[in-house]
This record gives C-alpha cells, structure tokens and sequence, in this order.
C-alpha cells in the first residue's frame, strides 16, 4: 500500500475524511503541508543514528515521516485520538516510529526517553500546538535529558524567546528560556503552508541546553520569584512592579535595592539583562534578611 502525499492539503483532506477526524480549534491543529519546510526542520535538529526523537503533536505524520529518516527512532506523542489511526496508515512503513497516546504536557518526558529510546541520544523536534507553546516549552527545560530541542511556533513568540534578555522585547519567560538554554531563531514559515492556514506566520526555534545556567545565583527560586514580579505590572516601572510582588519588602528597600545594583528608578523589566537580575536579585535577598 502506498502512503498518502501529505504533501497535497487535497489529498490530506480526503485521508482525514475518509477517517472521519475534523481538526481542533481548542487542540491548535494545524498540519504542515510544504516539504521544503519539513526537510528543513528535519535537518535543524540535527540527527542521525544514534538520536531518538520525541515528537509533540505528529498531526498526520508529515514530518514525523522526515524525522523516521535521519533518527535511529521516533517517539510521537499525541493527544487526539482520532488521529491514531491516520498515523497508522501514513506511517505504516516506518518500523523505527511508534506512536505513544497521551498528553505530552503530563508524561514523565525523562522516563519515557528511558524507556522507548535506550541507548540513543534524545532531543525534541516538533510542530508545537500553538495553544500549549509555553507550557510544553517549560515541560522541555524541566526535562534535563534533552540536550536541545527543535520547535515550530508562532513566528512573533520565537522572536520574542530568541531576543536577547535586556533588548525590551523579552519577559520573564524568556528570561527563564535563556537562563538554562541558547535559544536560536532559524527559519520563518508562512502560514499559507499550513492546513488549516492559521491566522499567524510560524517560525523554528531551536534551544540548546547550557553546561551550566546563563548566571550563577544563590536561590534559584527566589531568583525567578523576583524576575516574575519584574513583570507583574508591565506597564509600570520595575519598582513599583516588584513593590507590588514583594510585599514582604518596603517600596523604600526595592528603590535602595535598584539603586545599589546601578539601576534608576525609572527602569522597566524588559530592559535588564540576566546579570542585572541576578545581583538585584541578590540585592533584594540581603534586603529581605534584614
């Protein structure tokens, strides 16, 4: 039996029919179609024989497919049932793909790396659902066996995680992207390509894991504690956003803080770099003890 042309939205809208799945607003399902994009994904995250690929969200199978072709295994995960068996038919040629239905946000990422990808090297490489992008992101960093991930998501969200902390584009989840990663924006995707077309462009970000975090900090969580208030109000200036934060602090120790790490009252969030958080974090700290 000859595999489908996932490549052909007619084709695949015919398979999907024939299957009886509709695609899901509330899922974020949105199928890449164009083969030049899937190659290239494939290629970014840098495989090969000895790499075991988990797979966020394998829709029909697409770059699944391209992934099966460079990596030693592929594990995809996927949520919706309904397309289990359309991943049955479009990858049915693939004996080193296996198809794990769950919630990937919930699954023990290292132990199932344990399990399905003995003896090879893990990493991600995936089309995010654009409604879970953050929380699957944080779910990846927290996975302290993957060395890097490769990622397709909303183009303005890759910029936003690509930029460099400091350059007022960022916020506290970026900062946190940064701390333990090097993010990288590689390539944009037009939203034409996809099926469903969705209403935004996409672009790949890839992330490899730092030996150690971006700073060195005493208390990691009050560090992101800190970072996080940095952004609570964040139209206001950082001082009264931290006031606002740490109510355990008096709004006269966040202004003497900011002052000792060299920072003006007048200062916002975004422009601080992940040293400048680290010592007000640490500044804030001997404040707090005192």
């Amino acid at each position: 039996m000859t595999a489908p042309d996932l490549h052909d939205g007619r084709v695949l809208r015919d398979l999907l029919t024939a299957h009886g799945f509709r695609f899901s607003k509330s899922m974020g399902q949105n199928f890449l179609l164009d083969r030049d994009a899937l190659e290239r994904i494939a290629d970014a995250a840098g495989l090969g024989p000895t790499a075991g690929v988990m797979e966020i969200g394998p829709g029909a199978g697409a770059l699944t497919a391209e992934l099966a072709r460079r990596a030693g295994k592929v594990v995809s995960i996927e949520l919706d049932r309904g397309l289990l068996p359309v991943l049955a038919e479009t990858l049915g040629d693939f004996s080193n793909v296996e198809i794990v239905q769950g919630d990937a946000l919930k699954l023990d990422l290292n132990a199932l790396a344990a399990e399905k990808l003995p003896g090879l090297t893990p990493v991600v490489c995936a089309n995010l659902p654009y409604n879970i992008t953050t929380a699957a992101l944080e779910k990846l960093v927290q996975t302290p066996c993957l060395p890097r991930f490769t990622v397709l998501v909303q183009k303005e969200v890759a910029q936003r995680l690509a930029a460099a902390p400091g350059s007022r584009t960022g916020g506290a989840f970026s900062l946190y992207l940064h701390y333990y990663m090097e993010p990288e924006l590689l390539f944009s995707v037009p939203r034409d390509l996809f099926l469903p077309a969705p209403k935004v462009d996409s672009a790949v970000l890839r992330c490899v894991r730092r030996e150690r975090p971006a700073v060195e900090v005493e208390d990691e969580a009050w560090f992101f504690r800190v970072v996080r208030g940095g952004f609570l109000l964040r139209r206001k200036t950082l001082a009264n956003s931290l006031s606002a934060a740490l109510p355990e602090l008096s709004r006269e120790a966040v202004r003497s803080a900011l002052g000792d790490c060299g920072l003006g009252l007048s200062v916002r969030g975004e422009a601080l770099t992940l040293e400048d958080w680290a010592a007000l974090s640490g500044a804030l700290a001997a404040a707090r003890e005192n």
